[in-house]
């Protein structure tokens, strides 16, 4: 975990209280801390950094990553394939996170991606703010992520059919920024970030995969700049009571506070129309980018992903 990050956390367990952590170091190297500890200096919870991982989910436990599939090679995989499969030349990938990264405007300051997954929103971001933080519940994502920022490369094992896999090396274009970039073990509904310091903020496939879609937005909400931030939503509002119960869900019913359609719900939310969002939201594009997963040669999954770019 670079140390440059310790200034901008606060204990995911205190919020809405915001506590600073104070950092314990074993090991370190230049300007990461490889191995150690951050401390809660208000309620005394312990964060461990283990291999340059900060593990800041309050709720993180073994039990929990064995039973994530998330973590499981083929779905590591098929991730990395999703979000790097133009860098391998592979014809039937998509440019969603080009796409998206095009809606954002070069900024000062840093850049929140929550949600990460391995990273390329983040790795498209670094080359237009000071510095990027992307945040995953996942360790398998993270663990990747971190490992293209340090070494530049990484070796994936796609699936072709059953069994049978083909091994590909993903080696990240010369111009790509990594030396501004971290990425942390952390939870999308609990933000371990002080207020209002993020001039850009980024949801992307998230809200529709945790139990309460509300706090999400809030906390994102929180951790943007009052004044000159942007924020890119974007999701394809899959709604599932697997991941959250429908009375939760910011659309895609027929009755509640948020019936009807879960973009339309967003941008009200975002604006202040709907819930307390503050100060609001000014509206500057809306749409949608295809986006693809992979999970062998002959199956992919196409996802319509709409998008709400904001301001303010």
């Amino acid at each position: 975990m670079k140390k440059s990050l310790l200034d901008l956390l606060a204990c995911p367990a205190c919020l809405p209280e915001e506590h600073g952590l104070r950092e314990k170091v074993l090991k370190s190297s230049q300007e990461d801390i490889l191995e150690g500890s951050l401390n809660c200096k208000k309620c005394g919870a312990e964060y461990r950094i283990r291999e340059g991982i900060a593990f800041l989910d309050p709720n993180h436990s073994e039990e929990a990553v064995a039973s994530n599939r998330y973590e499981t090679a083929p779905v590591l995989s098929s991730y990395l394939w999703s979000h790097f499969g133009d860098l391998l030349d592979d014809e039937e990938a998509t440019d969603a996170y080009v796409k998206w990264a095009s809606l954002m405007r070069p900024c000062a300051g840093a850049c929140l991606d929550t949600g990460s997954a391995v990273g390329r929103f983040s790795f498209e971001m670094a080359n237009k703010c000071d510095f990027v933080v992307g945040i995953d519940n996942s360790v398998a994502f993270v663990r990747a992520a971190r490992e293209l920022v340090v070494q530049r490369r990484a070796n994936l094992s796609l699936a072709l059919e059953g069994s049978i896999t083909q091994e590909k090396t993903l080696t990240l274009p010369p111009d790509w920024r990594t030396n501004n970039m971290e990425f942390v073990v952390a939870d999308a509904l609990a933000l371990p970030f002080r207020s209002g310091i993020f001039s850009a903020v980024s949801s992307l496939n998230v809200v529709d995969k945790v139990p309460k879609p509300i706090i999400h937005i809030a906390e994102i909400n929180r951790s943007a700049k009052k004044n000159d931030a942007q924020f890119l939503f974007s999701d394809p509002f899959s709604w599932s009571t697997a991941a959250a119960p429908e009375e939760d869900w910011l659309g895609g019913t027929s009755t509640g506070s948020f019936a009807g359609r879960g973009k339309d719900n967003i941008i009200a939310l975002l604006e202040g129309r709907k819930g307390d969002t503050a100060p609001p939201w000014k509206i500057e594009d809306h749409g949608h980018v295809w986006w693809k997963i992979r999970t062998h040669t002959n199956h992919f999954e196409l996802i319509r992903s709409c998008f709400v770019k904001a301001v303010r």
